[in-house]
C-alpha cells in the first residue's frame, strides 16, 4: 500500500527533494488517490493531470524549482503541480470564486512562472526564460513540458526554430500521450506514431539485446544508457535539424528512467529536446479507456465514475451541431473547420455524418481561419466552428484573409461571454469589440435557442463574412422550428413596450432585461445585430424614452454599447445612455450567474443600476 502520508508532508519542492528516491513511487500513488477524491468533488481537468504525476514529481525532484522554471504549455497538467508547490490544501477551492485557477498563474505562486491556458505558448515563454538566464550570467535551467496536440501548433515550431540559433540552456520536453482534447490530427502526428511503434526500433533493440547479453556488464552499461540509443536509432532528425539535442522516447511513467535521463540532461548545455511516453488517465481506468470523457469533469462518485445524463434542454453548443447536419444535407458546399475542438464546438455527429466535408486542423487557428479563406474563393460555404477566447490567435488572418477580400466564412463562435470555472484564460470577453470595427463583418447575437438556428442559416446565405456568437451552456428553453428561414439584417425586435427606460439587450442580456423590465417597466429591444446596428430601431426608441440603457456580456469598451453610443452621437441626439458590460478588467473564475451578478448584469444588477436615475 502506499504511503499517504508522506504527501502530508510535502508543502515545497525541497521536501520532495529530500526524500529517497525509493519513495517516490509512492508520492506518485498519493497524489492520484488525492487528486481522485478532490477533483471529483470539485470538477476540473482530469485525464491530463493523471498523466503528468511521475513527470511533474520527476521535474521538482530534480531541477532546482522556482530559481529552474517550468512552463507548462496549456495548463491541463498543472494540478500535481500545484499540489507539490504549497497548494494541497487550497485545491479543495480548485476553480470557484475566491479559490485557486485551475490553469497556472503567477499571481498564485513564485512556482507558476508563466500564465497559460492557451495552447503552444510554452516554448516560447521558456526560451525567453532561457535567454534572460544567459544574458543575466545565470545557471539556472528553463523548462517547456508540451503536449503532442500543442506541437501541431505553428507557434511552437516558430519557437524552436529561434531557439536552435540561440544556444540556450532550454529543455523542451514533448509529452507523447497521443491524444490533446480531441484525437490528434495531422502528419506531425503520424510521424510521432511511426517513430513509436517503427519496426526498425523494436527490431534494433531486440538484436542489440542478444548481442549484449554474452557480455552482462556492457549491457547493464547500454540499459543505463537507454534514452540516448533510442536517440540515435529513431528518426530523430525532424528536432535535430532545429539545432536541439533530441533524446528519447522514455516511459513518462517510469520514475528511475524520467529522473535518471533528467539528471543527465540538467548537466548538458543547450537546447535539449526530451520525448517522454504517456497515457491520459494513467491510474483511474475509466479515464484511461475514455481519456476524452475524462478530459474535464463535473463533481462525479469516482466509485461509479461519470454518468452522462440527458439534458432537460440543448446547449447552444447542440444547437449548433444539430443545425449543421441539417444545412449539410440541403447545402452541398458546406464544410466544417475545426482547430482541435471537434467535441467542444459539437461537431461529432457532422464529422461521422459528413466525413468527407469535415476538416479538423489541430490547434492552429491562424491556418483554420485562412483555409477557410482559400474555401470560399472556390465557391464553397465554410463554417468555422471556434471558441471566441481562440478566434483571437487568428485576427490577422480574420482581417487580411477573410474580411479585406469580403469573403463568405460564417465563424459560429462558442463560448461567447463569461465561461464560468475556465476564467480569463477561455473567456469570450472581446469579440463584439474587435469584430464590429473590421469592414465588412456582420455580427448576430441570438438571444434563445431558436434566434441561434435561424441566424446561423441566415449568415450561410450572405455573400460577405459573418459571425453567429453565442454563450456556453443553455438558453432559457425557447422552441427550436425545424424550417429554417432568412432573417432581415440588422433589424432587431421590440419584445417588450415600456415607459421612459428602453433596454437595448444583445443575445444573453434579454432574458435579464426582460426580468428586470416587469419591475421597472421598461421597453425592451432584442438589439440581434452588432453590425449593421438596428439605427431605426435606436431612433424610435431615443424619441420616445428618456434612458438608453445597453446591456451586452462582452467589453463594456468598444463593445455593442458603444455602437449605439456612436450612432446617437452621430444624429446629435442628446440622450442619458448607460452602457452595462463586463468591466476593464480580467474577471477570475467562479459560478457564471453568480459572475455575472458581480459585474451587475444579472435582472437584480440592472435594476441596482436604474432604479436610482427614474427618481431624479
Amino acid at each position: 500500500m502506499p504511503n499517504t502520508t508522506l504527501l502530508n508532508g510535502i508543502n515545497a519542492p525541497s521536501e520532495l527533494r529530500a526524500l529517497k528516491r525509493d519513495q517516490l513511487a509512492d508520492v506518485a500513488q498519493a497524489i492520484r488517490n488525492f487528486m481522485l477524491t478532490s477533483i471529483a468533488q470539485t470538477g476540473g481537468h482530469f485525464a491530463s493531470n493523471f498523466g503528468a504525476v511521475e513527470l511533474t514529481i520527476a521535474l521538482h525532484y530534480v531541477f532546482n524549482t522556482p530559481d529552474d522554471r517550468i512552463v507548462w504549455d496549456v495548463g491541463h497538467q498543472s494540478y500535481p503541480h500545484k499540489i507539490l508547490t504549497g497548494r494541497r490544501d487550497a485545491m479543495s477551492g480548485l476553480r470557484q470564486a475566491g479559490g485557486i485557477a485551475g490553469f497556472p498563474k503567477r499571481e498564485e505562486s513564485e512556482f507558476d512562472t508563466f500564465g497559460t491556458g492557451h495552447s503552444s505558448t510554452s516554448i516560447s515563454a521558456a526560451l525567453g526564460m532561457a535567454v534572460a538566464a544567459k544574458l543575466s550570467g545565470l545557471e539556472r535551467r528553463a523548462i517547456a513540458v508540451i503536449g503532442d496536440g500543442a506541437m501541431t501548433a505553428g507557434m511552437a515550431f516558430e519557437a524552436l526554430n529561434n531557439a536552435g540559433d540561440i544556444d540556450a540552456n532550454l529543455l523542451v520536453i514533448l509529452n507523447d500521450n497521443d491524444m490533446s482534447i480531441s484525437p490528434n490530427v495531422g502528419a506531425l502526428h503520424h510521424y510521432f506514431a511511426r517513430l513509436m511503434s517503427g519496426k526498425f526500433y523494436a527490431a534494433a533493440r531486440r538484436a542489440s539485446e542478444k548481442v549484449l547479453a554474452h557480455v552482462p556488464p556492457i549491457l547493464e552499461l547500454a540499459k543505463r544508457a537507454e534514452e540516448h540509443v533510442k536517440g540515435m536509432v529513431t528518426p530523430s532528425t525532424l528536432f535535430e535539424e532545429f539545432g536541439f539535442n533530441y533524446i528519447g522516447p522514455i516511459d513518462g511513467h517510469d520514475l528511475d528512467a524520467l529522473v535518471d535521463t533528467l539528471t543527465n540532461i540538467s548537466r548538458l548545455p543547450g537546447p535539449q529536446f526530451l520525448h517522454i511516453v504517456t497515457k491520459k488517465g494513467k491510474g483511474y481506468p475509466l479515464a484511461e479507456e475514455n481519456a476524452c470523457l475524462y478530459h474535464g469533469v463535473s463533481a462525479f462518485n469516482p466509485d461509479v465514475g461519470i454518468v452522462e445524463k440527458p439534458a432537460s434542454k440543448p446547449t447552444y453548443t447542440q444547437v449548433f451541431g444539430d443545425w449543421l447536419c441539417d444545412m449539410a444535407a440541403i447545402e452541398p458546399k458546406l464544410v466544417a473547420i475545426t482547430p482541435a475542438m471537434r467535441e467542444g464546438s459539437g461537431l461529432v455527429a457532422f464529422s461521422q455524418q459528413y466525413p468527407e466535408r469535415y476538416f479538423d486542423v489541430g490547434i492552429a487557428e491562424q491556418h483554420a481561419v485562412t483555409f477557410a479563406a482559400g474555401l470560399a474563393c472556390d465557391g464553397y460555404k465554410p463554417v468555422v466552428a471556434i471558441y471566441s477566447t481562440f478566434l483571437q490567435r487568428a485576427y490577422d488572418q480574420l482581417i487580411h484573409d477573410v474580411a479585406l477580400q469580403n469573403l463568405p466564412v460564417v465563424f459560429a463562435i462558442d463560448r461567447a461571454g463569461l465561461v464560468g470555472a475556465d476564467g480569463p484564460t477561455h473567456a469570450g470577453s472581446f469579440d463584439l469589440s474587435y469584430l464590429r470595427c473590421i469592414p465588412n463583418m456582420t455580427i448576430f447575437t441570438p438571444s434563445d435557442e431558436n434566434e441561434c438556428r435561424q441566424m446561423l442559416y441566415t449568415a450561410t446565405q450572405l455573400n460577405s463574412p459573418s459571425a453567429v456568437r453565442y454563450p456556453r451552456g443553455t438558453g432559457h428553453g425557447a422552441a427550436i422550428a425545424a424550417a429554417m428561414q432568412v432573417l432581415p439584417i440588422g433589424v432587431g425586435i421590440l419584445r417588450r413596450q415600456g415607459q421612459r427606460v428602453a433596454l437595448l439587450a444583445f443575445g444573453s442580456m434579454v432574458q435579464p432585461a426582460l426580468t428586470a423590465a416587469e419591475t421597472l417597466n421598461a421597453s425592451v429591444a432584442d438589439m440581434r445585430f452588432v453590425k449593421p446596428i438596428d439605427e431605426k430601431l435606436i431612433l424610435q426608441l431615443a424619441n420616445t424614452h428618456d434612458i438608453i440603457v445597453t446591456l451586452e456580456e462582452n467589453s463594456v469598451m468598444g463593445g455593442a454599447g458603444s455602437a449605439v453610443s456612436e450612432f446617437l452621437h452621430s444624429q446629435n441626439i442628446a440622450k442619458t445612455v448607460i452602457q452595462m458590460g463586463l468591466p476593464d478588467t480580467y474577471i477570475d473564475h467562479g459560478n457564471h450567474a453568480q459572475m455575472l451578478a458581480e459585474c451587475g448584469l444579472s435582472s437584480a444588477g440592472i435594476l441596482a443600476r436604474i432604479t436610482p436615475l427614474l427618481s431624479e
